[in-house]
């Protein structure tokens, strides 16, 4: 299933947790690891000079230069790389996000995964996503691994994945992933809805009906779509989503988090990364999937 995983980074140690994910990853399902950094953006126009993308500061591009930047990810990431049977550096110039878009589509990547720091300065400020993260996430063809904290960096394989739906039409795509990748890989899957009842005053009995009504949904909707597997559950909490999402995947133990992109019935093009998946992966304690357009599912 992953046979090519794009690491955005810009190799500091914010972007080690995704590093960890991604070569750990990469030896367990014998992948292939393409370790791309932004070294820049260009002050104009095919101009060699760029503002650093981790410094900002002016820095002129020439042989020398990326031969260097090449031997400090080399140095950064030896052991990780060693550990793999199949890995590579790629460098280049450019607005991050699309350098990172037009590499993913190059290199035919299954996955890209990002830290907290992959592409610009800074991916998260103040808790909400940054310009990268967001230009990515919204216009990749694969499905997108985002490891903001650095506890949820711990690999241990695929054991248990959750996957979040609040039933609207970009969930599908995010749940093909999830089925898909439950079933290749041998894990069990559960399906969860969080009942929003945030700023909201309702009574018990109501609240109880809903979740009843929920359940019965994610039966209708994803149930005909299983199959043969069966290694799956199905649970739905009432509170806010976010929140909801976290704690049952502390309580599931869950190895990755599999959400839709957006929420909204938006043209792709046009939607923002969901605040509810924002405040997973800035609270996650394990990897957070993102998906966005059913290409590579």
């Amino acid at each position: 299933m992953f046979k090519k995983i794009l690491l955005a980074t810009s190799g500091a140690p914010s972007t080690f947790g995704a590093a960890r994910v991604a070569f750990d990853m990469a030896k367990r399902y014998g992948a292939e690891v393409v370790v791309f950094n932004v070294m820049g953006v260009p002050t104009k126009a095919f101009s060699q000079v760029v503002n650093d993308v981790r410094t900002g500061e002016e820095i002129e591009v020439d042989d020398e230069y990326r031969a260097w930047v090449e031997e400090e990810l080399k140095s950064t990431f030896e052991k990780q790389i060693e550990s793999v049977k199949y890995a590579k550096i790629v460098t280049t110039t450019g607005v991050p996000s699309r350098e990172i878009l037009r590499a993913a589509r190059a290199e035919d990547a299954d996955l890209i995964v990002m830290g907290a720091s992959s592409g610009d300065s800074s991916a998260y400020r103040k808790g909400y996503p940054g310009s990268t993260l967001q230009r990515v996430a919204k216009a990749a063809r694969c499905p997108v691994m985002t490891v903001h904290r650095e506890t949820a960096s711990y690999w241990g394989g695929f054991g248990n994945i959750v996957f979040a739906t609040d039933f609207s039409k970009q969930a599908e795509n995010a749940f093909k992933f999830a089925l898909n990748s439950a079933r290749e890989l041998g894990c069990d899957l559960t399906l969860f809805h969080a009942l929003d009842i945030s700023g909201k005053v309702l009574d018990q009995n109501d609240i109880e009906d809903k979740l009843i009504a929920a359940r019965a949904r994610i039966r209708e909707t994803y149930g005909p779509l299983m199959g043969d597997f069966k290694d799956f559950d199905i649970e739905v909490w009432e509170g806010v989503p976010y929140v909801e999402i976290v704690k049952i995947a502390r309580e599931r133990s869950a190895d990755l988090i599999v959400l839709a992109h957006h929420s909204r019935e938006l043209d792709p093009e046009l939607a923002s990364i969901g605040s509810t998946l924002e405040q997973v992966i800035l609270r996650a304690g394990c990897p957070v999937v993102s998906v966005s357009k059913p290409d590579k599912v």
